[in-house]
């Protein structure tokens, strides 16, 4: 069967470059159709060769997936080429990984969990794509940045994710004390993530490092039954530092009021 795209989409060459998303947190945890659509589910059964961030945790998504909608290609059968490290990763190494896309397949796009490259890699490969004429289509489905904003309370219409802050305490103490400044004057939420092991040194660092009315929102293990958003002040988090799971993954936001 031949593959059209929708009406008025610029010509494409080769096979598409598909984004897919996965959940937040093991996917085990939860019914996969009850946190992606059924249309990318069907999209990612239908696809053979991939791009991941992991191949362990790639390989029991699409075991996932083959128990809703059957793959393509058995499990044992599916193309999985890892994707560098950020900094191994230049545009010649990026465009031998999409040489299946080159060659006119469907090449997928898997982060270790939620949508690939919004506070996950992948953006040299997708830039890649663009410079190619190859096609890329973001599916539907979870991003931690995105549904850790929702439900935050902060400021979801102007917004900065700052990756991961530096570790030492007083460079990261400094780096908070910008972002505090930073999002009051410009009333802008300011979020960041951390490393699963490091993340209570960070919840201490903000509800001791900012000033007592800031509040701070932690979205943890989205996605996942135990999964949660907590929104406080930074002097309310003092008392409730207990509430974060240890080594879970977590999206950290903070709202400062004007001076």
């Amino acid at each position: 069967m031949t593959r059209t795209d929708s009406p008025g989409a610029a010509p494409a060459r080769g096979g598409r470059l598909l984004l897919v998303p996965t959940p937040l947190a093991d996917v085990d945890a939860t019914p996969l159709q009850q946190v992606l659509p059924l249309g990318t589910l069907q999209a990612a059964a239908g696809v053979r060769h991939w791009i991941v961030e992991n191949a362990k945790s790639a390989r029991a998504f699409l075991g996932a997936v083959h128990a809703v909608c059957p793959l393509q290609l058995a499990l044992q059968q599916q193309h999985l080429a890892v994707l560098p490290k950020h900094q191994e990763l230049d545009s010649e190494a990026a465009r031998a990984l999409l040489a299946p896309a080159l060659q006119g397949l469907d090449l997928g796009l898997l982060s270790e969990a939620g949508a690939p490259c919004v506070a996950d890699p992948g953006a040299t490969v997708v830039a890649q794509a663009h410079e190619l004429g190859l096609r890329v289509l973001p599916l539907v489905g979870p991003s931690s940045l995105l549904l850790a904003l929702m439900a935050g309370g902060l400021d979801g219409q102007c917004f900065a994710f700052h990756g991961y802050l530096p570790v030492p305490d007083e460079a990261r103490r400094r780096a908070l004390l910008a972002l505090e400044r930073d999002s009051a004057q410009r009333r802008q939420t300011q979020m960041f993530i951390e490393t699963p092991y490091r993340n209570a040194a960070l919840l201490h660092a903000l509800a001791h490092v900012l000033r007592p009315e800031t509040r701070v929102s932690v979205a943890c293990e989205l996605t996942a039954p135990q999964g949660f958003v907590l929104t406080r002040s930074a002097a309310q988090w003092r008392g409730e530092l207990h509430r974060l799971p240890p080594r879970a993954p977590a999206m950290f936001s903070l709202l400062a009021h004007r001076s």
